[in-house]
């Protein structure tokens, strides 16, 4: 089963070998791997080249932001199976494989969700995520727990998809899976760990930089689905979700 990945990159070359290398190490036997880089100035398109005799392409051209980078990359893909990791995250060895396996054993799935950590930028881990319950109320309201690093999708259900949002400028990974179930898109998930989601200052969700935004991208997405406006109703609905998924996480954890 050929599985095709793009990597993003933007000024993140402190971390960008290691995720390069969590790609290429998994020595997948039909793995079609890009990455994209819109214009960094910090030596990245240099190390880039030096791993060029293993990639499929490289896309070296100005975009409009990272939906539009991962759009491009995926023009480009003829895997069956798809996934993205950005350059400063973490694919963990023989993830690849445990893809390809989960895919084939469940032709009706179309999305699987696989579990992973956070980890800060010296690569320590901080949180686990355990995969569960991605449905449409489940994202909106905040009640879902999942890993982008860690989730891949068929081919066909990305194409029957309106791809990645360009005008999402902070969470374009779950607007598209929260589209492709709204599609019908079938969810499955892979219970090991697969990847890693790294926090540090420079990171979109680590800086808070870009909290206000992120609300307004949630919005948005939350009126493309619904068909309406969010209200008092739906905030005291998020309160529970959120509530359940603490409660179950904590049960997760001492459980294990």
């Amino acid at each position: 089963m050929r599985i095709s990945v793009v990597t993003l990159s933007f000024n993140q070359r402190a971390f960008l070998r290691g995720a390069l290398e969590s790609i290429l190490q998994q020595e997948y036997p039909d793995l079609d791997y890009f990455v994209v880089d819109p214009g960094s100035t910090d030596g990245s398109r240099e190390l880039i080249r030096d791993y060029a005799k293993s990639l499929s392409h490289i896309i070296l051209e100005p975009d409009a932001g990272a939906a539009d980078g991962l759009n491009k990359g995926f023009a480009l893909a003829s895997g069956e199976v798809l996934g993205f990791l950005n350059a400063d995250d973490l694919l963990y060895p023989g993830s690849l494989q445990r893809v390809a396996d989960f895919f084939r054993d469940n032709p009706d799935c179309d999305v699987a969700f696989g579990n992973g950590f956070k980890i800060d930028a010296e690569g320590r881990p901080l949180r686990h995520f355990k995969a569960r319950n991605f449905t449409v109320d489940g994202y909106l309201y905040g009640g879902s727990e999942w890993l982008q690093q860690s989730t891949f999708f068929r081919a066909d259900a990305f194409r029957r998809s309106p791809g990645f949002n360009v005008q999402n400028r902070t969470s374009w990974d779950g607007e598209l899976f929260v589209t492709m179930v709204s599609q019908g898109a079938k969810v499955g998930y892979i219970d090991c760990d697969l990847g890693a989601f790294r926090i540090h200052q420079e990171s979109i969700s680590g800086s808070g930089r870009m909290d206000e935004l992120y609300l307004k991208d949630c919005r948005r997405v939350f009126r493309q689905v619904q068909g309406r406006e969010w209200n008092a109703a739906d905030s005291a609905r998020r309160f529970v979700y959120r509530g359940v998924g603490y409660l179950t996480r904590r049960a997760l954890r001492w459980r294990h």
